[in-house]
């Protein structure tokens, strides 16, 4: 389950610390408000490490003739108060026309402040609310899904170095991804990692071989070396892991 610790929204000039909007968002809470335009990180998933704050950019619409404060876009499961958020700021109303107003805002996650729990990694729906002066409020669900990521780390290393033409070379490194709850990274076990080759002079990278990594994240493979150039590991992730790149090991070829 997701949670949110606390959130805090800049809107008009103000700041103010709340809790969440009761209702579950299936549709207008209290009815009286439109939210088009829902955009959350460019419809990119959101990768979190164990150390770094993540700034999430957001973007809405909102349309109504009530009188109103703090406007959000939220991540959530189930019901409204299971949240994934630790802070979120918006804009002051960039005026449309009359009673029409867009929005730019960021969602904040900071795993090395607020506990973060492996299982919130996944699917997360994207909700849209606002609170009226006066009391109540709306919630929408916008039928929109995000992704929330641990990110993942490759390293890489190729010997003997220098080597002679056509010889064969070790290619090692190592796959780990970040765990939230101990903050660090540990080892991700059976990854299908690419193995690329850039000769030099050349602009791009050509996958070698894919290699699956053993139970302890570590990569092994020999290949022949026919051209001077860099090789590198390239994991592109799954549904709860982010995508990642090894720097690159130059050999030269003798």
């Amino acid at each position: 389950m997701g949670k949110q610790v606390w959130s805090v929204v800049v809107a008009g000039g103000a700041a103010a610390v709340f809790t969440a909007v009761a209702a579950v968002p299936a549709g207008a809470a209290e009815g009286g408000v439109s939210f088009t335009r829902v955009q959350v990180n460019g419809g990119k998933p959101i990768v979190i490490g164990v150390s770094k704050e993540v700034a999430v950019p957001a973007s809405f619409r909102m349309a109504t003739t009530h009188k109103w404060k703090w406007p959000a876009v939220f991540l959530y499961r189930g019901g409204a108060g299971d949240r994934l958020w630790h802070a979120v700021e918006t804009s002051d109303c960039i005026k449309v026309s009359s009673g029409v107003c867009d929005f730019k805002e960021t969602m904040y996650f900071d795993p090395s402040v607020w506990d973060m729990r492996n299982s919130e990694a996944g699917a997360w729906k994207v909700g849209a609310e606002v609170y009226f002066k006066g009391g109540g409020g709306d919630t929408d669900d916008k039928g929109l899904t995000v992704h929330v990521k641990r990110n993942s780390r490759l390293t890489v290393n190729a010997s003997p170095e220098p080597v002679s033409k056509n010889r064969t070379i070790t290619v090692t490194g190592k796959v780990t991804r970040a765990n939230w709850e101990t903050r660090k990274y540990a080892s991700y076990g059976g990854r299908l990692v690419s193995l690329q080759f850039k000769p030099t002079g050349t602009a791009s990278y050509t996958t070698v071989k894919k290699v699956y990594a053993n139970g302890s994240g570590d990569l092994r493979t020999t290949v022949k070396a026919s051209k001077t150039g860099t090789w590198r590991w390239v994991y592109y992730g799954n549904s709860t892991t982010g995508p990642s790149t090894s720097s690159g090991d130059n050999v030269v070829v003798k």
